[in-house]
């Protein structure tokens, strides 16, 4: 059987190819060497499983902590504060993640009889120990970063078979939730996609309500107690963490902030101050030297 220390090379050989973002979509590689964070993120509908180190994430003043063997299943898109915890050169942090489509979840709790049983109460983030099963299909993905001729095949088999154990799994109640469309938590998932597909636009309560077949002071409940934040902070924090990203690959900073929606381009500084603890130009050439270190003179 797939050990974690098996996973650990493969991890290691193809971040030094391919970086944080490999060629099949929503497979993604983790690694640092030291200890780091506060690190901000948007977490969508995916898989984490941590095969060495430690890592916080934290949700609302909670904070979810998982280590090597360990694992944590976000079922909605989620602003998160991160940070690693366990990291050396010896022992780098080390991690991959998967994205899971909550229509292969429906497809397969047709297949589940268990479905058909009372749901417990919803956690859009969660943790457990990993099932040792999915040890070997996670290996299989990553082989297959060597073999792009036989993604368009063998990735999507992959992807359903590791669904299928984490549905059987501890995590399974909250995976199920995400693929029942009638169920609180997959109503306000469509309304956190739309935001953060429509991060840019003037955000409308009334209209996410509608998408998610609720009524405006329902959605607003029901909105909170899943993001433990309301509309407004949840496409803040989307936008300001597109804004990063942005300006670290080098874009302007007033082109950036009408960019992701701004209209005064001091509350986007203030905005950005008070979640990155810098001011935009400021944080993301803080970032690019840590990334791009000038090389040493003679």
């Amino acid at each position: 059987m797939t050990s974690l220390c098996d996973l650990a090379p493969l991890i290691e050989r193809h971040w030094r190819t391919h970086g944080r973002e490999t060629p099949i979509d929503g497979l993604l590689i983790n690694r640092a060497d030291t200890p780091c964070g506060p690190i901000p993120a948007l977490y969508r509908p995916s898989f984490c499983l941590v095969v060495q180190g430690g890592k916080i994430s934290v949700l609302g003043g909670v904070a979810y902590r998982y280590a090597a063997g360990q694992c944590l299943l976000a079922s909605v898109d989620l602003p998160v504060t991160s940070r690693i915890t366990e990291a050396s050169p010896d022992r780098p942090y080390l991690a991959l993640s998967l994205a899971i489509d909550p229509a292969i979840v429906a497809e397969l709790l047709i297949e589940q009889t268990a479905a058909r049983d009372a749901l417990p109460g919803f956690a859009a983030l969660a943790t457990s120990d990993h099932d040792p099963a999915l040890r070997d299909p996670f290996r299989r993905l990553l082989e297959l970063l060597d073999c792009p001729h036989d993604q368009a095949v063998l990735v999507p088999m992959i992807r359903r078979e590791i669904v299928w154990r984490l549905l059987g799994g501890p995590l399974g109640p909250s995976l199920r939730q995400i693929g029942l469309a009638d169920t609180h938590a997959a109503r306000i998932g469509r309304a956190t996609a739309h935001i953060r597909d429509h991060y840019a636009d003037t955000l409308r309560v009334a209209e996410l309500a509608t998408l998610a077949g609720m009524s405006v002071p329902g959605f607003h409940r029901h909105f909170k107690a899943v993001t433990t934040m309301t509309p407004v902070q949840f496409q803040k924090q989307v936008r300001l963490q597109e804004a990063r990203r942005r300006l670290i690959a080098a874009e302007e900073v007033a082109r950036v902030g009408f960019a992701i929606g701004y209209e005064s381009l001091s509350q986007f500084s203030r905005d950005y101050r008070r979640l990155f603890g810098a001011p935009p130009g400021r944080d993301a050439a803080a970032i690019r030297a840590q990334l791009m270190p000038e090389p040493a003179l003679p």
